[in-house]
């Protein structure tokens, strides 16, 4: 089976101010409507192109998760990763593509695909998209199984081993056969993918209230952790603190355990006591907490 390519079109805006900051390792590529999308899987690609008139694929990066946020959360997860350089005109650009009466202070609710790995190509590397119809105002999907599809990972490839781009291992680089590319995920889609294979509720304490919920890293990212869902919980933001100063921690089993130091040192905490118990992970086993970084929680950071 082949790797299917995405090319979307995007605004000029948000292509002029992230090509300036290319120091960013993943990027926000919103759309206004809230849409769901399902047509990639983590490790596709994920092109853009400009409408007319200059109207060519400038870039792209490889697809790593979906989700749907209001728009104070996405500029608090993504912050100038959205493509501009302040909540007030993120919200301007979001107002421009929605219905003209919009008020620019309505917390939109946006769909969000986000990129690891983001590259843009000099002008001279612009290119078509092909048999791209002119009535297309969002995405054309490809494979590689095709003619198309094969062009176009042909053309970003040779275009990405002048750039040195480091999403290309030396085994793509050496064959350049379609293959799935491994993403190195950034903090802001770690935050992402765990908020929502946690069906935004806290794993602990149930609570949904979007602003108060924190991605927390099991093993922390100074320490030897990775951006990755099995090294994630998703914890009401007091659960959070705790649990990365060791008062409370969770066990291989999921079960849920207040440190004896909480009571001693601040003479409260039985509402976290009265929390012990079993929490609830994401159902797919892929996605649950790994046993062994939960062990290392208990080993390294609990205080017991």
């Amino acid at each position: 089976m082949g790797v299917r390519i995405v090319v979307a079109v995007t605004d000029g805006d948000w292509f002029d101010f992230l090509r300036r900051k290319q120091e960013l390792a993943e990027v926000n590529f919103w759309k206004p409507s809230g849409q769901n999308f399902k047509a990639l899987q983590r490790g596709e690609l994920f092109l853009f192109k400009l409408r007319a008139p200059r109207n060519a694929i400038v870039g792209g990066g490889v697809f790593t998760h979906a989700s749907r946020m209001p728009t104070s959360l996405a500029w608090r997860v993504f912050g100038e990763a959205n493509g501009a350089d302040s909540e007030s005109r993120l919200r301007r650009l979001i107002a421009r593509n929605r219905a003209p009466h919009e008020s620019v202070a309505h917390d939109f609710l946006i769909g969000c695909r986000i990129l690891a790995e983001p590259f843009f190509f000099d002008k001279q590397d612009w290119m078509p998209a092909p048999n791209w119809a002119k009535n297309i105002v969002g995405i054309k999907r490809y494979s590689t199984d095709e003619a198309d599809g094969r062009w176009l990972w042909d053309a970003v490839h040779e275009r990405l081993v002048q750039m040195r781009a480091p999403l290309l291992d030396e085994e793509t680089v050496r064959f350049g056969a379609p293959r799935l590319i491994r993403p190195r995920l950034g903090q802001r889609a770690f935050r992402a993918l765990v908020t929502d294979v946690y069906g935004r509720r806290c794993a602990v304490t149930g609570e949904r209230t979007l602003p108060v919920l924190e991605a927390a890293h099991i093993r922390p990212y100074s320490e030897g952790g990775v951006h990755d869902e099995r090294n994630g919980l998703l914890l009401r933001g007091d659960v959070h603190t705790l649990f990365d100063r060791g008062y409370v921690t969770v066990t291989p089993e999921h079960k849920f355990v207040a440190s004896r130091r909480i009571r001693e040192e601040f003479e409260n905490g039985r509402h976290y006591y009265d929390l012990e118990g079993k929490i609830e992970v994401p159902s797919s086993v892929l996605q649950q907490p790994d046993p062994a970084l939960l062990a290392w929680h208990n080993e390294n950071r609990f205080l017991g």
